[in-house]
């Protein structure tokens, strides 16, 4: 509706203005004798350049009707493709500046990881140290019971080994002493006692 309004409006303008430039013509023709070669003042200006400026007039106002829709619909159309590759821009710019801001959380929170497995490393080498050093004085004990238990059975064998050779050695005193108190009759009388003990 409102375009209809608009084609009447430059149909009344493209009317007047023709009817203008015909009145003009005509009153300059006019004023010149009406005609070009007669005895009147030669004028160039009124003869041709008037046609020529009507002419360019109309053809002005006929071009302009008929370029009008293509080249609205042209920059239109060019109007509507940079408003759309503003709207990618902005569109493109708003996902990079959202990427920018989990990249620099990633970043912030790459830096606190770092820290907690710092951290983490450094509380398990503590437990592992812990861990070692209550290994290590576990083996000690039972490398020091291990070493006591041995000495124990070292000292009971060397015990009965001494004992054994004091028993061996208290024989052979003993039967010295016998040997060099009894005489071959007391050894014959006990022989004798020991047979009646067998034989009885």
């Amino acid at each position: 509706m409102r375009e209809i309004g608009t084609n009447k409006k430059l149909l009344w303008l493209v009317f007047f203005v023709s009817t203008v430039l015909t009145t003009l013509c005509g009153i300059v023709w006019a004023s010149s004798g009406g005609d070009s070669h007669g005895g009147g003042v030669h004028n160039a200006w009124l003869e041709i350049d008037t046609w020529k400026t009507l002419n360019f007039g109309i053809l002005a106002v006929v071009g302009f009707f008929l370029a009008r829709k293509p080249v609205a619909q042209f920059f239109s159309s060019r109007a509507k493709s940079i408003e759309d590759e503003i709207n990618e821009l902005e569109q493109k710019k708003t996902d990079v500046q959202k990427e920018l801001v989990e990249y620099q959380a990633k970043f912030k929170n790459l830096d606190q990881e770092s820290k907690q497995i710092v951290e983490d490393y450094i509380k398990q080498g503590e437990e592992a140290k812990k861990r070692i050093i209550i290994e290590a004085e576990e083996q000690a004990e039972k490398l020091e019971d291990m070493a006591k238990h041995n000495i124990q059975q070292e000292f009971k064998s060397a015990k009965a080994k001494l004992q054994q050779e004091i028993v061996e050695k208290a024989l052979e005193k003993a039967e010295e002493i016998i040997n060099s108190s009894i005489s071959s009759d007391d050894q014959d009388k006990l022989v004798d006692e020991y047979l009646k003990k067998v034989v009885a």
